[in-house]
């Protein structure tokens, strides 16, 4: 039986569940993810470990197992920037294709505070989950690197 678990500033991981948690997604995110010390940042952000304007995390498992997660922002910004970015979405690679994507976007959505945006490579095949729940292509992404 899969079960959702909510972690946010009222209801925080244990410093053992965010590492699981952080592995998980460093293992499952493959080439779309980031550095472990990058998405602790995030999950740290989203349950006001570090000052930020919150979020949540969405674990989805079956028994003591993750197959799934999700990392929310709030941006504090709402109104001319969606308030909440969806950070990370990882599905467990033995259990892609059964649907726990759709199961995590639908409890994702339902539980986020305003708009949502995301960032996705044009290449990734999770764009066309998105695109189902209504995302849309609004802007090119342009950044300038500073060393």
């Amino acid at each position: 039986m899969y079960q959702f678990t909510i972690y946010d500033a009222f209801n925080k991981p244990g410093l053992k569940e965010k590492n699981a948690i952080v592995n998980f997604l460093y293992e499952h995110l493959d080439e779309f993810g980031d550095e472990k010390q990058h998405i602790m940042k995030v999950l740290d952000y989203a349950v006001k470990d570090n000052p930020s304007f919150g979020g949540f995390v969405l674990k989805l498992s079956e028994e003591e197992k993750i197959l799934g997660a999700v990392i929310i922002n709030q941006t504090g910004m709402s109104g001319y920037i969606p308030d909440s970015i969806l950070v990370y979405i990882a599905t467990h690679r033995d259990y892609r294709g059964k649907g726990l994507g759709k199961k995590m976007m639908e409890k994702t959505l339902e539980i986020a505070e305003g708009d949502v945006k995301l960032h996705v490579e044009p290449e990734n095949p999770a764009r066309f989950l998105y695109e189902k729940f209504g995302f849309t292509s609004k802007y090119i992404e342009m950044r300038c690197k500073r060393k």
